[in-house]
């Protein structure tokens, strides 16, 4: 039988989900949305990095600092000694890579960071016209439809459609109505997975929590009162998994805020269903392992 050689690539993806010896550990989420009683549990892998100084006295976003969250992040999920190792396994040079950022206004994704990963991209050998930066008008943009890979990055919000807006929702862009999406909060979202221009083509999944909302009321809600200088970002390959970890922190805050537990409305149970309904990652906090990096006061996790 003919195999395909197994290449540096895929030992760089294999490493970010297998056990590694002296390292972290993580297991791949599985591929289907129904499991025997008798397996092992699947696993994933979030790393959590905060930095105490990402802003600066202006409370603007300190580039250097976030840079550095960003390659420590990503070197200690792939477990490789330097960052632009860890991107070379997820980006080849022939790749066409789309970064699916967020503009919403209020809380955008921000230059900071689409700039620097639109450099480690570029690092690996992709030339600057086949890298595109967006979150809208994704269906009429050729970096877009025609990616080989996509980097999703976004902010967390709560969300009054989805309860929170996070890396599993940032996908709705690909469609071209997505306000149909909104029924039962947005309970199907993990169905934007299986979108032609999107399965099988997220190579990082990248969820913002530098200043979070946790808290607001209406479709286009945002008050400075319910944001908060957490100062850190989820990185991993598994949307699900992130999305977890990070509505966990932002319910943390809820009760921290309101001084008892303050549920979200509407329940971010899309985030659940992604893992039950459609196998798309893992949810359960059981079976994620979260890897604290930097800076602990006031983790809330």
């Amino acid at each position: 039988m003919n195999r395909k050689p197994f290449t540096r690539r895929d030992f760089l993806r294999a490493a970010a989900l297998a056990p590694l010896a002296g390292a972290f550990a993580a297991h791949r989420p599985s591929g289907g949305s129904t499991r025997a009683s008798s397996a092992p549990a699947a696993t994933a892998r979030v790393v959590l990095i905060r930095d105490k100084d990402m802003l600066g006295p202006d409370r603007r976003i300190v580039p250097s600092v976030v840079e550095k969250m960003l390659d420590d992040a990503v070197s200690v999920f792939f477990g490789t000694k330097t960052p632009q190792e860890a991107w070379n396994g997820m980006i080849r040079p022939d790749d066409i890579v789309g970064i699916k950022s967020n503009v919403w206004s209020p809380l955008p994704t921000g230059p900071e960071i689409e700039g620097h990963l639109k450099k480690r991209v570029m690092d690996c050998g992709v030339p600057e016209s086949h890298v595109g930066v967006a979150d809208r008008g994704l269906l009429k943009n050729p970096l877009f439809t025609g990616a080989t890979a996509l980097i999703n990055v976004r902010p967390a919000r709560t969300h009054h459609w989805a309860g929170v807006g996070s890396c599993i929702k940032n996908m709705i862009t690909f469609v071209p109505q997505p306000y149909l999406w909104h029924g039962d909060s947005c309970a199907d979202l993990a169905k934007l997975w299986e979108l032609p221009h999107v399965k099988g083509k997220v190579r990082l999944n990248i969820l913002v929590m530098l200043t979070p909302l946790f808290h607001g009321i209406g479709p286009h809600h945002y008050s400075s009162r319910y944001v908060w200088d957490y100062r850190g970002l989820l990185v991993g390959t598994d949307p699900v998994a992130v999305d977890s970890v990070g509505v966990r922190i932002l319910e943390a805050k809820r009760r921290e805020f309101f001084g008892g537990d303050r549920p979200l409305q509407p329940p971010a149970h899309h985030i659940r269903y992604a893992d039950t309904r459609h196998g798309l990652g893992v949810s359960d906090p059981a079976r994620i392992e979260l890897v604290r990096l930097g800076w602990r006061e006031g983790a809330l996790i």
